[in-house]
């Protein structure tokens, strides 16, 4: 069989994009279980709930949806379960000492297959109030409209 190249998405968590400032992000490996790579490679997890913690210099990913695998059998793993991720020594002690630093917390963004090995992507953020989410969807409010008005100038329907 052919090893897989490339990137292959998964799932991704959008809403922590809305909900945080993003500072940092690192790419980890995941310590998983075989029937957590089948029902990964059906292309079902939800990141929506997850979060990332560091215990004893490991990192550790909490609360991420990996459904059990249909034909697993007595072998199948907890849907829930916490995962330990695969960092550098130095990526650990960085995002710990930014971590004990107050507002910041790490979040997962995506979870794929890169060159076959399942990977997920978490970021070192910062909680952003509800007037920072009100500001950025009116820049991109006020950016689309730009961008309508530039497209209806090309095209001649705005005459002035």
């Amino acid at each position: 069989m052919a090893r897989e190249q490339g990137r292959k998405m998964i799932a991704q968590n959008r809403k922590a994009r809305h909900d945080f400032h993003i500072e940092d992000t690192f790419e980890a490996g995941m310590v998983l279980q075989g029937t957590e790579v089948k029902a990964l490679r059906a292309g079902r997890a939800n990141l929506a709930d997850g979060f990332v913690d560091i215990e004893n210099d490991e990192v550790w990913l909490h609360a991420v949806h990996i459904p059990e695998y249909a034909q697993g059998t007595w072998t199948n793993h907890a849907a829930r379960r916490k995962r330990k991720l695969l960092l550098h020594r130095a990526e650990i002690e960085k995002i710990e000492t930014k971590v004990s630093q107050k507002g910041y917390t790490i979040v997962p963004l995506a979870l794929y297959f890169s060159d076959g090995r399942a990977k997920i992507e978490i970021a070192l953020a910062k909680g952003k109030k509800s007037w920072d989410k009100r500001h950025a969807m009116a820049e991109r409010q006020a950016d689309r409209e730009k961008e309508q008005a530039l497209g209806r100038q090309l095209k001649g329907m705005d005459r002035v």
